[in-house]
């Protein structure tokens, strides 16, 4: 019975009412040790009943660095269904958990880590298929790290499969599997678990000890526990009407000295197993008892722990601590040479793996080349199972090495791996250490790269960029110096111009041969970006030319491809981008390469909203920000959250636009104070706002400090001068747009693309006078006629329209203003429809409403939806749906059936007709 705990059972109920609903859901109990939430995760499971499906597993302390650890003990009931999931995932898990004979993941042998909980996210929906799954998870705060990225990343995409997934975290200074404190949030409803009340506490007491003790000391009982549910269970056990008070020491110390006590008076013998148990993490007694043996013990020394309530053996042969901090209790109470001796009988009573070679290094006490050897092995694995756990592996590697110059080479593959595993801080300390052992010049440039990366995230471009560039120059191998010039380029497009000028000028001559996998990139770049940016460079072939030359030489796609779609874009060439991007993008779904595609699905929905197509990029910019939250790429959820802005501006949704501009604005990341990745793209963001609504100084502002500020060479900025163009002439001021139009200018006729120069001379009409305004408007909408571009065509149609009309010439005005109204009536860009629609209004001719298109919706889909629905329509089933958008079937088939009433229709059949 719990006492005091009404809201947590109503909370953990809704949780349960909505899995039995089929609506999946989470939630995180956060409170200090011995608050309770051990005991609620029980009265959950008790209260959900057999009508539920239930898995549960916890964190270990010990198995913190060992990727997947607990992932594989909580998904084990469902390992016998892996082939229902789709290949790459299944491969994934495969690889994580070992269980695969070549140990593939992915393609490059690397189990994806967002692959991995993609996977588990199917897994718990396939466990959930026939009755709700309730999936529960205790000290998260010692889970590892690997583990609990797929678990969250699976907890953010649920929907509709009928799982609850309820987890428990201590607070009050533990430690996470990364390192950092228990607090960090995780991004699941919480709910915190307080003391209970003083009645509540009384009550427990005296449920506890009875009713006969004295007042004093029950008084003193419930003082010292302040209403912790432990401390009020345990304390009587250690405590007497003699015993000295300890409410000086912090409740966790007072419980661990309570449980002390408790083993203390346990034959020695017992407490050498209990100490060997708490050592082997899971409590499996095939493991402990050889273990146990080997240090002279029997499986009859277990009995007085039994007796006496501290363990229980369970059905599954393991022993189960009475709570968890009773294993801390035993673990830090033990001299170090008896956790040294238990550690390596506990490895030797384990298989050869990773397990045993942890426990082998913990036992360690002096170097050992051999061990180091394995660690290394270990830290591998770990690497190609893509979790955490890799830089730990190759310090204590490196830490246990003989040789100083191995040492050193492991430090240096710890420092790179504690980047790759975002632990910034613990890379540029590894670094330096390594550092500070070489003279090899490869080596140093390594570290750089590792510290140029640590920069980066924090926001520190500049520097980034001159860690790399120097790095480069150092005459290393070209195959390095390019990698890590392609890694500058990032850094350079947000440090300015001139590095960015300085990267290219570096990678156009490097020496590389014609047969290395990098070279088609590092000639292609700098033909595409540089005359954007005023500087001469030679021929630019088509991309595809670059991208097959890339293969061929063995380059890995579409990882290696991805800046390719964003210099495509760079001059212009926004066909040629919108088909590489969504090869890469089918190929990255196809090779469940998940990482790559928030940055894929960017350059995608860039390209699409360049040609017109809203609906498009914004369906693109959606599932790339919901696969960037769920991997934690802040640059792109805030790239992303910003051009679904910029299309809510172009539709009319003002409120819109300015939550998801305040949206991108916040999206920093956790390490770094620099401006958001996406603020380029909420200025114009805001501008297309401004502009749309008729308020032209406050978008002539943003689009001035957008195109002459230290983003001008972005992508947005260079789109931008058009509009600036057109508000600095709304508002009088046309000198404004001056300096950002000659640059355009160049820029046009660096790009020599047809709607480029329609654009230019839509700018020319703008700032020209009345009699050289005319022959400039006709000529854009001629070179408008060669380009499929709509929006932009009607937007020119709609100022040659007004134009004519200021100019007394409303019979002329009115085609062109039909034609721009009729266009944004199409695309839903309302501000700039009801504009036209009062231009041609004002020449005498009444603007027709729009009629809505048969099959129009009662209610708008929503981008999923319309995703979903647009697959189902091709013929693809709701398995074939899932795999492709990274849902579980039972989501689509949700999205599918609230899509149908908005359609009009009933059954699936029909959506090719009306889509």
């Amino acid at each position: 019975m719990l006492y005091g705990r009404e809201g947590e059972q109503a909370a953990v109920d809704g949780l349960l009412d909505g899995a039995r609903a089929s609506r999946s859901g989470a939630l995180l109990l956060r409170g200090e040790a011995g608050i309770g939430k051990t005991a609620l995760l029980d009265d959950a499971v008790a209260r959900a009943g057999e009508s539920f499906r239930v898995i549960r597993a916890a964190g270990v302390e010990y198995e913190a660095e060992l990727p997947y650890a607990g992932l594989s003990l909580l998904l084990a009931p469902g390992l016998d269904r892996l082939d229902v999931l789709p290949g790459p995932q299944r491969r994934a898990l495969e690889a994580a958990f070992g269980l695969s004979d070549d140990g593939r993941g992915g393609e490059d042998g690397r189990a994806d880590r967002l692959l991995v909980g993609l996977a588990t996210l199917g897994l718990l929906a396939e466990l959930a298929a026939d009755r709700p799954l309730l999936c529960v998870l205790d000290d998260v705060q010692w889970l590892d790290r690997a583990s609990l990225d797929a678990l969250l990343l699976a907890a953010r995409r649920l929907q509709a499969e009928g799982v609850a997934l309820l987890l428990a975290a201590r607070t009050g200074g533990a430690s996470g599997a990364d390192g950092g404190p228990a607090e960090r949030p995780l991004g699941l409803p919480e709910r915190r678990v307080t003391g209970l009340s003083e009645a509540d506490a009384a009550r427990l007491l005296a449920r506890r000890v009875g009713s006969d003790l004295p007042a004093a000391v029950r008084d003193r009982l419930l003082a010292e526990a302040a209403g912790n549910p432990l401390a009020l269970t345990e304390l009587p056990v250690a405590t007497g009407p003699q015993t000295p008070a300890t409410g000086g020491l912090p409740l966790t110390s007072r419980l661990l000295i309570a449980f002390h006590g408790q083993v203390t008076g346990l034959p020695a013998a017992t407490q050498t197993l209990l100490l060997v148990a708490a050592t082997e993490e899971s409590g499996a007694l095939d493991v402990v008892l050889p273990a146990a043996a080997a240090l002279g013990v029997t499986a009859e020394h277990l009995a007085p722990a039994e007796e006496s309530g501290l363990v229980a053996v369970t059905a599954e042969r393991r022993i189960a601590f009475r709570h968890p901090l009773l294993r801390s209790a035993i673990l830090q109470r033990a001299p170090h040479h008896q956790k040294v001796a238990a550690h390596r009988a506990v490895a030797g009573a384990l298989p050869d793996g990773d397990r045993r070679t942890w426990h082998l290094a913990l036992a360690a006490t002096a170097p050992d080349a051999d061990l180091a050897d394995a660690l290394e092995r270990t830290a591998v694995r770990a690497e190609r199972r893509g979790g955490h756990g890799g830089a730990a592996a190759y310090e204590r590697a490196a830490r246990l090495t003989p040789d100083r110059d191995a040492a050193t080479r492991r430090l240096v593959l710890a420092a790179e791996a504690a980047t790759e595993e975002g632990e910034l801080a613990r890379a540029e300390v590894l670094a330096d250490e390594a550092g500070g052992r070489t003279d090899d010049v490869l080596a140093h440039a390594l570290l750089d790269q590792v510290r140029a990366t640590a920069h980066f995230w924090r926001g520190g471009y500049p520097t980034a960029h001159r860690l790399l560039l120097d790095a480069a120059g150092t005459g290393i191998d070209p195959t390095y110096a390019a990698r890590m010039l392609l890694q500058a380029f990032h850094a350079a497009w947000y440090a300015g111009e001139e590095p960015v000028i300085a990267v290219l000028d570096r990678l156009a001559v490097l020496p590389l041969a014609d047969g290395d996998p990098l070279a088609p990139l590092a000639r292609h770049l700098p033909a595409a970006v540089l005359p954007a940016l005023g500087r001469p460079a030679g021929p630019l072939p088509p991309v595809r030319e670059a991208v097959e030359a890339a293969r061929r030489a063995g380059a890995e796609s579409p990882v290696d491809l991805v800046q390719l779609c964003g210099a495509t874009l760079v001059l212009g060439r926004d066909e040629e981008a919108v088909e590489l991007a969504a090869e890469l993008v089918a190929e990255a779904r196809a090779k469940g390469t998940v990482g790559v595609m928030p940055t894929l699905q960017f350059f995608l929905a860039e390209a699409e909203l360049f040609l017109g197509r809203h609906r498009d990029a914004e369906l693109t910019a959606t599932e790339g920000l919901g696969l960037a939250r769920d991997t934690g790429q802040h640059q792109w959820v805030s790239q992303l959250t910003a051009l679904l802005a910029c299309l809510a501006a172009l539709d009319g949704r003002t409120e819109r636009c300015a939550e998801l501009a305040a949206a991108s604005l916040a999206t920093t990341g956790p390490q770094t104070a620099a401006p958001a990745a996406g603020q380029a793209w909420v200025q114009w963001a805001l501008a297309l706002c401004d502009l749309g609504q008729g308020r032209a100084g406050d978008a002539a502002d943003r689009l001035h400090a957008l195109t002459t500020g230290p983003y001008r060479h972005h992508i947005s900025a260079t789109r931008a001068v058009p509009d600036l163009v057109e508000a600095a002439v709304r508002l009088g001021t046309p000198e404004r747009a001056a300096g950002p139009y000659e640059r355009f200018a160049r820029w046009t006729a660096a790009a020599d693309r047809p709607w480029a120069e329609a654009l230019r001379l839509r700018c020319q009409a703008l700032l020209a006078p009345d009699e050289l305004a005319g022959d400039a408007y006709r000529a854009a909408l001629a070179r408008h006629g060669t380009a499929h571009r709509p929006f932009e065509q009607a937007r020119t149609a709609l100022l040659h329209g007004e134009w004519l009309r200021r100019t007394r010439r409303r019979t002329d005005a009115r085609p062109h203003l039909r034609a721009a109204l009729e266009t944004f009536d199409r695309l839903g860009a309302h501000p700039w429809a009801a504009r036209a629609r009062t231009e041609l209004s004002a020449t005498g001719t009444p603007a027709p409403t729009p009629a809505a298109p048969t099959g129009t919706p009662q209610s708008p889909l929503t981008p999923q939806e319309l995703q979903i629905a647009r697959l189902a329509a091709q013929g693809l089933t709701n398995r074939d749906i899932a795999a492709q958008l990274f849902l579980s079937p039972r989501t689509v088939a949700h999205h599918l059936y609230k899509a149908y009433p908005k359609l009009n229709i009933t059954s699936r059949t029909e959506l090719t007709t009306v889509l």
